[in-house]
């Protein structure tokens, strides 16, 4: 595993875009202020030992060292040694209804991007929890098996969208029976089911699994998405709303009722996402009082660090950019490594 133990130092690479800018601004300023004295022939034969290219390798030993010096500062480290951790947590399984109705506006921008601001919150507040994610529609998929990395949740939750389940529809009774079998078997852990959906079930049986669920100890959080009056489904390629066989726009209305009796028969919670901050904060208090098993973890417990090494080579480049001269010399000028062909253009 790689990282930065002290990551807000690459801030000052940005110095280094400032810095070559003004290198650049300054040469062509330069050779203004030259075509303003004379002809720039004439003037190079009064400056014979000027050199440009040795500027620019000099400025970029100089840039090079910079990066290596911030990246220092940085102290990347790759992870040597892998050692298991057992912390107190939960297991909750998210399953996001991902259906056309999730695109209605009545919650700005839609409700689907609502539900996913509400997940964030409630990761960014997960401490040693175990997390999966589920997405559904006329289908169920798992979108992410669950684990303790983070970092893994907030992109796979990035990339939801409606188009990720081709069959429309809400199943949500497929939704909690493939949730119930995403949990770990560990016994001694509290399992949640958290569930965010407009609630228009039109699938299957939403309460078929209900009895298993409870023989298992695993508790249905769920989340109403939308506002009570409803709102029309925007189609896809912006050219209005949904329409019925008679042509009647179709309104999306939230079914919290399916949804409270969903959690009062496994003695979970039911929130209305009316405002992403107040709700997520009540499933986490809920969280926090369920009881919290074991759970193993696998972390880095050494790392190498690698700062010395970056420091010696930026150290090494500032050595040989003081070695290299701005201007041209008799022993230099034979060897001529620096070459500039507009002089030797001069000299034909």
């Amino acid at each position: 595993m790689f990282r930065f133990q002290n990551p807000q130092y690459l801030w000052l690479l940005l110095i280094l875009v400032i810095f070559v800018f003004l290198f650049i601004l300054g040469i062509f300023n330069r050779k203004r202020k030259l075509k303003n004295a004379g002809e720039l022939k004439l003037i190079s034969l009064l400056i014979p030992d000027y050199s440009l290219a040795r500027k620019i390798w000099k400025i970029s030993i100089v840039s090079l060292a910079w990066i290596f010096m911030v990246l220092a500062l940085a102290r990347p480290q790759f992870g040597a040694k892998l050692a298991e951790e057992n912390t107190k947590g939960v297991e909750l399984i998210v399953a996001i209804d991902v259906s056309n109705s999730m695109l209605a506006q009545d919650l700005k921008p839609n409700r689907l991007e609502n539900a996913k601001k509400f997940i964030e919150r409630i990761i960014s507040k997960l401490q040693n929890d175990k997390l999966g994610l589920i997405i559904f529609a006329g289908d169920a998929f798992v979108q992410m098996p669950i684990t303790d990395d983070v970092r893994t949740a907030r992109l796979f939750l990035s990339s939801i969208s409606t188009d990720l389940v081709p069959v429309q529809g809400t199943a949500i009774g497929q939704a909690i029976d493939l949730a119930s079998k995403s949990f770990t078997e560990n016994k001694d852990i509290s399992k949640i089911i958290l569930l965010l959906s407009d609630g228009e079930n039109h699938e299957d049986d939403a309460f078929a699994s209900v009895n298993t669920l409870k023989e298992k100890g695993i508790k249905i959080f769920t989340v109403s998405v939308g506002s009570k009056s409803g709102a029309p489904i925007p189609l896809k390629n912006g050219r209005g709303f949904l329409k019925d066989r008679n042509g009647n726009v179709v309104v999306s209305i939230p079914d919290e009722k399916t949804l409270i009796e969903l959690a009062n028969a496994t003695d979970g919670v039911y929130v209305k996402l009316d405002n992403t901050a107040n709700a997520s904060d009540k499933i986490i208090e809920e969280i926090v009082k369920l009881q919290k098993g074991e759970i193993q973890k696998q972390i880095y417990s050494e790392y190498n660090d690698y700062f010395t090494k970056l420091a010696a080579l930026a150290f090494l480049l500032l050595i040989i950019e003081t070695i290299i001269s701005e201007r041209k010399n008799d022993i230099f000028r034979k060897i001529n490594l620096f070459k500039d062909k507009s002089n030797q253009k001069q000299t034909i």
